[in-house]
C-alpha cells in the first residue's frame, strides 16, 4: 500500500485542516509517522510571513530530491503559484482538501493536479471523515473559512477567501461526538472566529458557544482570534456566553499596533480603545483570564514615535502573552509596495518588545505561586513532564496524572510563559 505522510505548518485552522485529510487519506493509503517512509508527502503550507515561505519550499525541494512525491496543500498553492509548481507534483487550495486522495492518486499515475479553483465546502459537513491524532485530548474544530478584513499586509486573505461560516448545526455535532469520543479539550478555530455568521446573518458566535455550552460532559473550550472590532461589538453576548464553566476564559484579539495611524494604514476596521474596551470588559467580568494579543513589528508606515505608542499600550495593559512578528511584505498586498523600514531598526524594536512582553508574563504568573489550580492534562510535555490548562487556559507543567484528566496542583514556579504545579 501507498505511504502517505502529512507534514503541518502554520496556524490551528492549518492542523483541522490537516484532520480532514489524514480521514481521507486512511481510507485508501497507509498514513506513516515521518516524511522518511513515506512515498507521497503532503505539505500543508502557511504564507504568512516570507521566512515561512521560503523554509516550506527548501523543504518541498529536498523531498523531491529524495524520490518523493510532493503534493502542496494549504495556502501557499494561492499565494505563491508559480514557485510552488517548480518544487512539488500538485497543488491543493484550502478549500480543496476534501479531495486530497483523488489528487494523491492523480500524482501516483504521473500526472499533475492544480486545484486552486475557489469552492464552497463546507468543512462542518464532511467532518465525518476527520481523523484526529490521538496523542493528546484536544480536538480541532473549524467553524468558517475566510474573513470579512482587508489587512494590507495580509496574503492570506488571498488563500482563504471571504467569510464562509460553516453550518451551525453541524458543527455542534461535530463538538458533541469529539466529546463523546473523549476529547477534554475543544479548540474552535477559523481566520476571525469573532466573525462568525456575518455572511449569514442568522446564529453569531455567542450563539455558537452557548449551544457548545449546553453538550453533556466534563470539557473545555478555547476559543481562537478575533478581531477586535467585531469582538466589541457583541461584547455583553460575548461576556454573557464565556460564563460557561465550559469556556476557557482566554482570548485571542489582536492589536497589531498601539498607534491609530499605522492602524489606518494596516486596514485593520478598529481602534486600540476596541482592543482596551474588550480586555477590560473581560478582566471585569472573570477573576483570571488570560489576554493573548498580536503585534506586527516595523510595519513600513511605524515611525519610532509609533512603535513607542505600541509599546506603552502594551505595557499598560498587560496581556499574559505577546505574538510579536516582525513585518514580512507580501506579494499582492497593498503594504508590498511601501518603502520597508531598515532591518536592524525592527530587530531593535522587536527586541525592546520581546523584553517587555517577557517581564510583564512573568509578573502576571507569579501571582498564582501558591495557589491551588484544577486543571486539565491535554498532552505531554518535555521531558516526561505533561502540560495541563487552568481555567483561564493558562499552562501548568505537571510531572503526573494521565492525559484527559482533572486534577487539583498547588503553583510552586513560574516562568513568564508558564506555571509549576504539584499534586
Amino acid at each position: 500500500m501507498v505511504k502517505v505522510y502529512i507534514e503541518t505548518y502554520g496556524c490551528t485552522m492549518n492542523q483541522s485542516d490537516s484532520d480532514i485529510m489524514r480521514g481521507i487519506l486512511a481510507k485508501n493509503f497507509e498514513l506513516v509517522d515521518s516524511a522518511d517512509e513515506a512515498d507521497v508527502v503532503v505539505i500543508n503550507s502557511c504564507g504568512v510571513v516570507d521566512f515561512t515561505e521560503r523554509k516550506i519550499l527548501k523543504r518541498a525541494e529536498s523531498l523531491k530530491r529524495q524520490g518523493k512525491k510532493v503534493v502542496m496543500a494549504g495556502c501557499l498553492p494561492r499565494i505563491a503559484t508559480k514557485k510552488c509548481l517548480e518544487v512539488s507534483d500538485a497543488l491543493v487550495s484550502p478549500d480543496n482538501v476534501h479531495v486530497i486522495d483523488l489528487v494523491v492518486k492523480s500524482v501516483l499515475k504521473g500526472e499533475k493536479p492544480i486545484l486552486i479553483d475557489r469552492t464552497d465546502v463546507d468543512k462542518s459537513e464532511i467532518s465525518c471523515v476527520k481523523r484526529r491524532l490521538r496523542e493528546n485530548a484536544i480536538a480541532i474544530v473549524s467553524i468558517a473559512e475566510g474573513c470579512t478584513g482587508r489587512c494590507s499586509f495580509c496574503a492570506t486573505r488571498f488563500a482563504r477567501g471571504r467569510l464562509r461560516s460553516f453550518k451551525f448545526e453541524s458543527i455542534v455535532d461535530e463538538v458533541r461526538k469529539c466529546v463523546e469520543n473523549g476529547f477534554k479539550e475543544i479548540q474552535i478555530t477559523s481566520q476571525d472566529t469573532g466573525a462568525y455568521g456575518l455572511d449569514k446573518g442568522r446564529y453569531m458566535l455567542p450563539d455558537l458557544l452557548r449551544a457548545i455550552s449546553e453538550i453533556e460532559g466534563d470539557f473545555r473550550v478555547r476559543v481562537g482570534m478575533m478581531n477586535p472590532r467585531h469582538a466589541v461589538e457583541m461584547l455583553d453576548d460575548l461576556l454573557n456566553a464565556f460564563e460557561s464553566e465550559k469556556m476557557y476564559k482566554f482570548i485571542h484579539i489582536p492589536v497589531q499596533s498601539g498607534d491609530e495611524n499605522v492602524l489606518r494604514d494596516m486596514n485593520r476596521d478598529h481602534s486600540v480603545e476596541d482592543f482596551i474596551e474588550v480586555v477590560k470588559a473581560f478582566r471585569r467580568r472573570f477573576d483570571d483570564v488570560m489576554v493573548s494579543t498580536d503585534v506586527i513589528v516595523g510595519f513600513p508606515t511605524e515611525t519610532e514615535e509609533a512603535f513607542w505608542r505600541t509599546y506603552e499600550l502594551i505595557k499598560n495593559v498587560e496581556p499574559d502573552i505577546v505574538n510579536i512578528t516582525r513585518f514580512s511584505k507580501r506579494p499582492f498586498t497593498p503594504a508590498y509596495k511601501l518603502k520597508e523600514i531598515h532591518g536592524w531598526i525592527v530587530k531593535e524594536r522587536s527586541r525592546k518588545l520581546t523584553e517587555l512582553a517577557r517581564s510583564i508574563g512573568l509578573k502576571r504568573n507569579r501571582r498564582f505561586i501558591g495557589k491551588r489550580l484544577r486543571v486539565l492534562i491535554t498532552k505531554n510535555g518535555k521531558n516526561g513532564t505533561k502540560l495541563a490548562r487552568a481555567d483561564s487556559y493558562r499552562p501548568v507543567v505537571v510531572r503526573e496524572g494521565n492525559i484527559g484528566e482533572f486534577i487539583n496542583v498547588r503553583i510552586v514556579d513560574c516562568a513568564f510563559n508558564y506555571l509549576v504545579g504539584v499534586n
